[in-house]
């Protein structure tokens, strides 16, 4: 049959990233699954290359005016692409938390109720009919005006704010004041203004203490500050500031997380007393259907809002408005996402729940002939919902659509149609396509890694567990969904805590803490960004630079120009490159057209000024040594023991083809959460630490996970505890004690089902970890006599 289209997207001489000259043929209105070790360069081919054109080639055909508007990635580092269709990507990027995103602005069901309770709601008589907006928590005509339709206030107290009545002023008795000179600032203007900043806080007349704390006044007042022998000072106008009013504003203005932290410290949060945590305006909750406000339905799982839902029997309108809402929850709750509610705030979600909703919205847009490119699909899923996952991708498929999908989980890169194999290791030991096409004939490739796993035979034998010396009781929770549950955590042993998603893990480990009896020092490693701008990388992170830099002040050359360690940081000004500020790239302002990022034309992208790169150790530049892998830093600094430390336990995290340099805001979530580990396992630790890591294997390869496996059992024969959430069926195999949530997600989850060890937990009755979990272990283990 003659095709008007190529049937293939043909890639030449893709170089992306660590991509070698990439020529690969992929068929299109299949499922493709791109597949490798982390760091291989899957992603550059899926994302960086394929999806990076087809944006491009959109856009160029968008309006100049209108493309400025646009974020853009740059052009990808490629020959030609033929056969090329638009592309909608799906990515696992967290957008930023907001607490005014939430599933329904996210799947926007929030529109399709607000168009319900507007048009079919009961409403009391006389009330005059509101438009949609009047019921959403976000625009001027919904909000409570009293919180701002964010649905909690926010206020401190004299408690809160002066922890110590016993110091004085100068003393720093204002706790919630600023630390540094912005502090001395503050307390010089208060002298100034006639207050005794010497005195106790306890002896100061109650109305002075009021108006210090509490005043929304301003004043501006000369400020002559107390001269210090070695420099001048000059006086000054100094604005007065109540520490309440600084509080408040640092927490909602402040871009700084550890700011916004700081000042949270300060302030009591409590529902609104007005609209009782509703955000909204009394007229909108005067308004029902089905007996019920907007936000009584906004607060149900989405399972049982459909059921609701699906029993009204009201007007035309109302039939046709249900309907639409019905259609919208159908493809999230296959998803498996039908214990969410929709005013589930955004920033409580994991990044795999969060695509899953995005997926989901595709599913009722209709689209046809577009590729879709997915990142890890399955992040975050129990294999109980894989099955679901792979049905909606086969229903974007039937639509008349391209599936890619970057994958690591060996059930969905079973059910694909073509198999992207990219290898054979990672950094610039990879960058090749070892195999492309049916996933049955990547098993006679012998350099693919992927081949090993999806083609092994048999499964694990139960191995011996260890035995606990001790336990950490948790308990009873009553959070979120679980409803006093109580659970043991064993010391000095590996535990995984497993269940289907929205069962209570994450909110049962979140009740670990440091205070409780047996737990000693506790460290939590989780998948936030390790930095959120291009200034914090790998090297800084790890404090491996600043070990780095006094090797390269100490050189001959450093000290006969007398340049010390803070001459090697791109941070501050002497030895960075002014003109970039230290960034490596500036931004190119074009008229009608966006603005553009291009490399620095004074340092070329190396971030330093030319005089600072004349100083070399071993022949290399700091830039140079910012520039290479994990991997070859090592060799290149074997002898400095310091560094080679900190080389040696990212290393063994696997993260060997990483560059030191590279920007934090290049990094996954696993590579991060992967650094922070390195991090800790490069410390000289004394005494008992309990690590509590949540989805560690999330974005990693098989092979990936063995390495990283190799750790947590290394930590936990020096005598450590380690208690990781996990999804991944062969890692809860290896585990010395389960501990199992459920039976469902949401309201039908957040009891503890079973808890044993790995071998018991397989044969529980009523777990829907079980199945699963018994099929990773060799065929008749588990019969009694192989315990």
């Amino acid at each position: 049959m003659h095709t008007p289209h190529d049937p293939y997207v043909r890639v030449r001489g893709a170089r992306e990233h660590n991509l070698r000259g990439v020529d690969v043929d992929i068929p299109r209105d299949v499922l493709v699954v791109f597949t490798g070790v982390s760091g291989s360069g899957k992603s550059s081919l899926a994302f960086g290359t394929i999806y990076a054109e087809a944006q491009r080639r959109y856009f160029e055909s968008v309006a100049p005016y209108a493309r400025r508007l646009i974020h853009q990635v740059g052009a990808p580092k490629v020959a030609d692409i033929g056969g090329l269709p638009p592309a909608v990507s799906l990515q696992q990027r967290r957008s930023s938390p907001t607490s005014r995103s939430s599933v329904g602005t996210v799947t926007n069901l929030s529109n399709s109720l607000r168009m319900l309770f507007s048009r079919a709601g009961a409403y009391p008589p006389g009330a005059e009919r509101l438009d949609s907006d009047s019921f959403s928590p976000n625009t001027a005509a919904g909000a409570c005006p009293e919180c701002h339709g964010l649905g909690r206030t926010h206020r401190t107290t004299q408690d809160l704010l002066v922890p110590d009545p016993s110091l004085s002023i100068r003393e720093g008795a204002i706790a919630g004041w600023p630390g540094a000179w912005q502090g001395k600032n503050l307390r010089d203007i208060l002298a100034a203004l006639g207050y005794d900043v010497d005195r106790p806080w306890r002896e100061l007349p109650a109305g002075q203490r009021e108006w210090i704390l509490f005043t929304d006044e301003q004043p501006v007042v000369t400020v002559h500050p107390v001269r210090d022998a070695d420099r001048i000072q000059r006086p000054y106008q100094g604005t007065y500031m109540s520490a309440r009013r600084y509080v408040l504003k640092t927490f909602s203005d402040s871009r700084s997380q550890t700011l916004r932290a700081k000042a949270e410290r300060f302030l009591e949060s409590a529902p609104c007393a007005v609209c009782g945590g509703t955000r909204l305006r009394p007229e909108a909750l005067a308004v029902t259907f089905a007996g019920r406000t907007i936000a009584e339905l906004a607060a149900l799982p989405l399972g049982e809002l459909a059921a609701i839902l699906a029993d009204h029997d009201g007007s035309e309108t109302a039939r046709v408005l249900t309907a639409d809402l019905l259609a919208r929850i159908a493809p999230v709750a296959e998803l498996g996402l039908g214990y969410l509610s929709l005013d589930r705030p955004t920033p409580t979600l994991s990044a795999g729940e969060l695509q899953r909703l995005r997926l989901a919205t595709q599913l009722r847009s209709g689209l046809f002939g577009v590729v879709y490119v997915l990142d890890e699909p399955s992040a975050g899923l129990h294999p109980a919902d894989t099955e679901a996952l792979l049905t909606v991708l086969d229903r974007l498929k039937a639509a008349g659509n391209s599936v890619f999908v970057v994958e690591h989980h060996l059930d969905v890169v079973r059910g694909a149609d073509w198999l992207v194999d990219v290898g054979p290791l990672a950094g610039e030991h990879g960058g090749r396509v070892l195999h492309s096409g049916p996933v049955a004939e990547l098993e006679g490739v012998a350099e693919s890694a992927t081949a090993r796993h999806l083609f092994a035979r048999g499964g694990a034998r139960p191995r011996d567990v260890r035995v606990p010396r001790g336990q950490v009781k948790v308990g009873p929770v009553t959070r979120h969904n679980l409803r006093g549950v109580t659970a043991e955590f064993p010391l000095g042993v590996l535990t995984a805590v497993t269940g289907v998603s929205g069962s209570g893990k994450s909110t049962l480990i979140g009740e670990v803490t440091g205070e409780l009896p047996g737990v000693g020092r506790l460290v939590g490693v989780d998948q936030r960004p390790i930095g959120r701008t291009p200034r914090s990388n790998l090297a800084t992170y790890t404090g491996l630079f600043d070990v780095v830099r006094k090797v390269f002040a100490g050189t001959d050359e450093a000290r006969r120009r007398g340049y010390g360690v803070g001459r090697f940081s791109f941070n501050v000004a002497g030895g960075r490159c002014e003109t970039c500020q230290g960034e490596g790239f500036v931004s190119v302002e074009l008229l009608f057209l966006p603005s553009t990022y291009a490399p620095c034309p004074d340092c070329g992208g190396a971030r330093y000024n030319p005089e600072t790169l004349e100083v070399t150790h071993r022949g290399r530049s700091i830039a140079a040594v910012l520039d290479l892998t994990v991997e070859a830093a090592a060799e290149f600094f074997a002898d400095t023991p310091a560094v080679a430390r900190s080389l040696a336990a990212l290393l063994d995290v696997g993260l060997g083809y990483l560059r030191l340099g590279q920007p934090a805001t290049e990094l996954s979530g696993g590579e991060a959460q992967r650094i922070k580990l390195a991090s800790e396992l490069q410390r000289v630790r004394r005494g008992h630490t309990l690590y509590l890591l949540d989805e560690p294997t999330t974005g990693l390869h098989p092979a990936d996970v063995e390495v990283l496996m190799r750790q947590l059992h290394g930590l936990v024969d020096a005598g450590h505890t380690v208690v990781v959430v996990e999804h991944d069926m062969t890692v809860v195999a290896g585990a010395d004690w389960v501990i199992d949530l459920g039976p469902g997600g949401g309201d039908a989850g957040g009891l503890v089902v079973a808890a044993g060890p790995p071998a018991a937990v397989a044969r529980a009755a009523g777990s829907a970890t079980a199945p699963h979990l018994a099929r990773a272990f060799a065929p008749g283990a588990l019969e009694p006599q192989g315990q």
